[in-house]
């Protein structure tokens, strides 16, 4: 009877939420959907932050703060006291974290590997409802359902390290095991349709710079029931420290995920368009690169004769390479500049262009011929 007892009270609530849990992907892949993005990318990146929302939400909050609900609107209208109610509840939830990173983590690892769904569904297609292999149904990553998943993990790794450092090592399997786990999946399972772009990766961040500050909230309030002021003053700064390095982070490297390189050169063409500055930009082209004086020479290629010639050798006469030799004597070149690079010879660039074009033209003529 004790035995039943520690079982119901101790791994069935974590089956139980477990379970709940399974339709929660579903449930914001539908809400995501209803906000009206055009890509399937832009529903999945979506449905994955409130996936994430609700996970740490319910799993970490709701059970770290459970109790009556007095006592949660009590703690809550004191904020000077929230360090210290969460260092007081995480310990009486150690067991319940552990017991979630067994349940959750290890078993959802084997069933990862086993594609327990999939291997039903084709049973099911292919042996009672006599339909062919379909080559083309190949699954694709579920970022909304793993990526929370994992960064889960991290935030009790990061808040639990503190006050019951048991639940590491269970953790550190894990993530020892997810890693063997997704590399196969990724390399031999999972077909990738579309490139995300690196755009998870700021949901991570923000996921990891959140577990790293709440645990050094949690560390204010363990200082605090020590009554100890020293290092809770010195708590205090690593909170604005680590505040400042993530606000210098998201001005530094967030603006790489806004947009791709293609459409960074788009717009600043765009911009420059706009603004005026391409007569500028175009003057200064032919100062853009500084070639060497030995191979002046050689580049320095009497583009009149190149004209004479080939008008000659098309028209069989040289009186329409005359004209031509003029014209391109008596206009201008028009100056070409580049923002940055300075001393690009293009004319003489336009010079050999041309001669090794006319080659190309010759050399087929006498392939022909």
């Amino acid at each position: 009877m004790k035995i039943m007892t520690q079982l119901v009270t101790g791994y069935l609530p974590s089956v139980i939420l477990q379970i709940f849990l399974y339709t929660v992907p579903p449930t914001m892949m539908m809400f995501a959907t209803l906000e009206g993005p055009i890509s399937h990318s832009e529903r999945k990146k979506s449905a994955c932050c409130k996936v994430l929302y609700f996970t740490i939400w319910n799993v970490f909050f709701v059970n770290v703060l459970s109790g009556s609900a007095i006592n949660q609107l009590n703690a809550l209208s004191r904020p000077k006291d929230i360090p210290m109610e969460l260092a007081r509840a995480i310990p009486l939830q150690a067991t319940f974290f552990t017991t979630y990173v067994l349940t959750s983590g290890w078993a959802s690892l084997s069933s990862e590997v086993m594609q327990l769904f999939g291997l039903i569904w084709n049973f099911v297609r292919k042996y009672i409802l006599r339909m062919k292999e379909d080559s083309d149904f190949i699954l694709s990553f579920p970022y909304h359902t793993e990526l929370p998943k994992v960064l889960l993990f991290g935030l009790l790794g990061f808040t639990c390290s503190v006050l019951a450092p048991l639940i590491l090592p269970f953790l550190l399997l894990y993530f020892f095991l997810a890693y063997i786990v997704y590399r196969n999946q990724f390399i031999n399972v999972y077909c990738t349709r579309y490139d995300t772009g690196g755009l998870y990766w700021p949901i991570a961040y923000n996921a990891t710079i959140f577990s790293l500050v709440l645990t050094q909230i949690i560390c204010l309030g363990v200082f605090g029931l020590k009554e100890s002021p020293v290092a809770a003053g010195f708590t205090v700064p690593l909170i604005i420290i680590t505040l400042l390095f993530n606000q210098y982070c998201r001005m530094r490297l967030l603006p790489l995920f806004g947009t791709f390189p293609a459409q960074v050169l788009i717009d600043m063409d765009r911009e420059d368009e706009q603004s005026g500055r391409m007569d500028e930009i175009h003057e200064g082209l032919h100062a853009a690169y500084c070639q060497s004086t030995d191979t002046e020479s050689a580049d320095d290629i009497s583009l009149e004769r190149v004209q004479a010639i080939s008008t000659t050798d098309e028209d069989g006469s040289g009186s329409s390479g005359e004209p031509r030799g003029k014209e391109s004597v008596g206009q201008p070149v028009s100056d070409l500049s580049h923002p940055t690079l300075k001393g690009l010879p293009v004319e003489r660039l336009r010079r050999a262009v041309r001669s090794l074009g006319f080659m190309i033209r010759l050399q087929k003529r006498g392939v022909s011929a």
